[in-house]
């Protein structure tokens, strides 16, 4: 592989259908997707990918079945206390990226535990977005910038995102063989490489991910220009 991307982003999609085919519920599906992104953490801090972003919870899954989003809650909570420890050994930073308002004291209160926990951390960045939504991510940004008396333009919206500590993600993954972004990173994946996997999210191991980036090497990121533009950088970066 040329080139790792700097931060890669994962709509993790798939659970309940994994779970559905083995006759189990849902819920089972989540608890092996927390296995499963404990996988892809070590394997992209192993391949040096700086920064990772997950889609956990949307702020649409609260219309969910009653005992699925319970079951997630305590799935959550579970997570935080067997998993935190463990982030914080091998050096990863946690973020949770999402509006906290709803969320009962309890969860937001572990929340922010987890992120005080791992905060020096520097190997890598793991953002989890839980109750999160890319337009409300729009709507908070704009809110906080006329609150502020601040004027709207492209750069002061993209200082106030959810995300704006990181780089806007390189590399967009979506498993569950689904081909939509569903309300994930509107604003910042607005020259992401997106790349679909059929593979539900249990079932996401390294190969796939070694896949998913042997795709984004083979693509031509232009970013508005035209390949010979590209090509002329390239060559006078050569000559110099």
């Amino acid at each position: 592989m040329s080139q790792v991307p700097h931060h890669i982003a994962i709509v993790m999609d798939g659970n309940g259908r994994w779970a559905t085919r083995r006759y189990l519920p849902r819920v089972a599906g989540h608890k092996q997707g927390v296995d499963a992104l404990n996988r892809c953490v070590r394997a992209c801090a192993a391949r040096g990918v700086a920064v990772l972003t997950v889609f956990a919870f949307s702020s649409e899954n609260w219309n969910r079945p009653v005992e699925e989003v319970s079951g997630l809650m305590e799935l959550l909570a579970m997570a935080l206390s067997r998993e935190v420890p463990k982030l914080k050994a091998e050096g990863v930073q946690l973020h949770f990226v999402g509006e906290r308002a709803g969320l009962s004291d309890k969860v937001s209160a572990g929340l922010a535990q987890a992120e005080a926990a791992t905060k020096h951390n520097t190997r890598l960045v793991l953002n989890v977005c839980f109750n999160y939504g890319g337009r409300w991510d729009i709507a908070q940004a704009a809110a906080r910038l006329a609150a502020q008396g601040q004027p709207l333009t492209e750069a002061s919206l993209d200082s106030a995102m959810a995300l704006a500590h990181v780089p806007d993600p390189d590399l967009l993954i979506r498993t569950g063989g689904e081909q939509r972004i569903s309300n994930f990173l509107l604003w910042q994946a607005a020259y992401s490489e997106l790349y679909f996997s059929d593979s539900l999210w249990p079932e996401f191991d390294e190969a796939e991910l070694d896949a998913a980036i042997a795709a984004f090497n083979r693509r031509e990121r232009r970013f508005g220009k035209t390949s010979a533009q590209l090509a002329g950088v390239a060559n006078a970066q050569k000559v110099a």
